[in-house]
């Protein structure tokens, strides 16, 4: 691997670079700013204590956004899933300017999956992110991730209706 201060500049830089995506990420599962924050800063610290185990073959990526879910579902374990909705999201849905009735519902049903297909849906659809990414990330095969991201749809979908 690279040297210590090599490795820990390239991470830094490389968090820094994607911030606002890791960001999105711990929103997506918590869906308070506040929150998402203190996730981003707590995985922050994680991967900078950790570097070390950070094999040569892994992706940077990968090992970050790994870091970011499982913190985010360790808060949400913490939490014993209780969701604290911060102003923002109350003004966006109560304008009145803009109905947000199908995001709400969605917002609904994709908060009452389990985790596993959550967390496909999230890195799949909300992080754009390929197929066999998704698998690094979750240390899963494609096919797995396929039949999850399959089976997650079918879920949303009599949830939806």
């Amino acid at each position: 691997m690279k040297g210590n201060s090599n490795l820990e500049k390239e991470l830094v830089d490389f968090i820094m670079n994607n911030k606002d995506d890791f960001y999105r990420l711990a929103y997506g599962y918590v869906k308070n700013s506040n929150d998402a924050i203190d996730i981003l800063q707590d995985s922050i610290q994680k991967a900078i204590s950790s570097k070390n185990n950070l094999k040569k073959e892994q992706s940077l990526k990968s090992w970050f956004y790994r870091i970011v879910i499982n913190t985010s579902l360790d808060f949400l374990r913490k939490q014993k899933r209780l969701v604290v909705v911060d102003e923002e999201t109350i003004q966006s849905y109560s304008s009145g300017i803009n109905d947000h009735y199908t995001n709400i519902d969605l917002e609904r049903s994709l908060e009452a999956l389990p985790p596993k297909y959550k967390s496909v849906i999230i890195l799949r659809y909300f992080e754009d992110l390929k197929i066999e990414e998704v698998a690094e990330i979750l240390k899963e095969s494609p096919n797995t991730i396929k039949t999850r991201l399959y089976k997650a749809l079918e879920l949303l979908r009599i949830k939806m209706n």
